[in-house]
């Protein structure tokens, strides 16, 4: 199964980056906007901050751009939330409704650990960039020419 799936890694990781950036940015959507069935979060500042960490964060792991900071930020916000929220009801996280936090949290820390990928907004950035600068003749280029 590994040498199908392996060549595909990229692509899968890719998917895995967007879906949980996705899905974390919903929400933040709920918090921020009230959608979703949700109520809005904003007069309440630890509802307001956790909104914005997980929409923005989310859109930006989503999208692979600064995926690895987004990420390290949204795995402690929702290591904080496990603990404040859920710890105190029972120690297994199926018994106090604190798994989908201890998911999210392990999953952008992995995410922060990897990075972008290599199908990201930060690897089309990285192209251009190398591109540029392979375009561009370099200084002591420049000084034997002349």
């Amino acid at each position: 199964m590994q040498r199908w799936l392996g060549r595909w890694s990229d692509h899968i990781y890719a998917l895995l980056r967007f879906v949980g950036g996705a899905l974390f940015a919903c929400h933040g959507a709920q918090k921020l906007f009230g959608v979703l069935g949700a109520q809005r979060e904003i007069r309440d500042p630890e509802g307001l901050v956790a909104g914005l960490i997980e929409f923005f964060g989310g859109v930006l792991i989503a999208t692979g751009l600064l995926a690895s900071p987004a990420a390290f930020l949204a795995s402690g916000e929702m290591a904080v939330a496990y603990f404040k929220a859920h710890a105190s009801r029972a120690f297994w996280p199926i018994l106090n409704r604190g798994e989908l936090a201890v998911l999210y949290c392990f999953l952008f820390l992995y995410v922060s650990a990897r990075g972008s990928g290599a199908i990201s907004i930060d690897a089309l950035r990285r192209k251009r960039t190398a591109g540029r600068a392979a375009e561009q003749p370099d200084e002591a280029d420049e000084a034997h020419a002349g």
